[in-house]
């Protein structure tokens, strides 16, 4: 059962499905900062382990809501 307060496009409120993809466009936006930032405080010869791990994850997460996202461009 669908829930009242959500309604389709036509109704004038978002659907699920877009909201889910909003959500996964600004978590991918604030991945991007972190990597960007992230990728500012490798120093240029040598890295930090803890630093490259956090880049590593950060782009790991990217990559999974990248994929999950174009699931939602697949299907329509």
């Amino acid at each position: 059962m669908l829930d009242p307060n959500f309604m389709t496009d036509t109704g004038g409120k978002i659907s699920l499905d877009q909201e889910k993809r909003g959500k996964i466009q600004r978590r991918m936006t604030k991945l991007n900062v972190l990597i960007v930032e992230t990728k500012k405080r490798l120093p240029a010869n040598s890295t930090k382990p803890p630093v490259l791990l956090d880049l590593l994850k950060y782009e790991d997460q990217y990559d999974l809501l990248l994929k999950e996202l174009n699931k939602f461009k697949t299907s329509e």
